[in-house]
């Protein structure tokens, strides 16, 4: 993981208004960027109850991502999203390792997602691995279910 960079800061958004930050960077690099409709963004999952980690630079949110629990040990992961201009720089990778971190202070032993299939690789470099290789339709998008356990005293990435 790269260093701190400067201006760089990581919130795990709870309240509504932290909420707002992961919601801006959903609408600016899903909505906005893939014509996805706010409807198809934003699902029953998205609210009270789920988690959410944002990047913001210098207050700017750019990156996020959101997890939820499926069951007392398992949560699943999504919605990972890096606006344009940030992308490159391991941010995605960044904003994972925090939702981890979370996950595992949170006493769940699992993280599921549901990769778009030209991403699989990128999880793949981050532990994660192709639980049944089928195909599944998220959206607009077709998605590879993947798999990672978290040990307790595992490092960054």
């Amino acid at each position: 993981m790269n260093a701190e960079q400067p201006g760089i800061t990581v919130m795990r958004a709870e309240e509504e208004w932290q909420r707002a930050g992961a919601y801006s960077v959903r609408i600016q690099g899903m909505n906005r960027q893939h014509h996805i409709s706010l409807r198809e963004e934003f699902d029953e999952h998205d609210g009270d109850g789920t988690k959410y980690i944002v990047l913001l630079d210098q207050g700017y949110p750019f990156a996020t991502c959101r997890f939820y629990p499926l069951d007392a040990e398992r949560v699943m992961l999504g919605r990972v999203v890096v606006l344009p201009e940030y992308r490159g720089k391991q941010y995605g990778s960044r904003v994972i390792s925090e939702a981890e971190a979370w996950i595992r202070a949170l006493g769940f032993r699992t993280v599921e997602i549901e990769s778009r299939t030209e991403a699989v690789g990128f999880y793949e470099k981050l532990g994660y691995r192709i639980t049944d290789g089928g195909i599944v339709r998220s959206g607009v998008f077709d998605c590879i279910r993947m798999t990672k356990p978290l040990g307790q005293t595992e490092g960054c990435i």
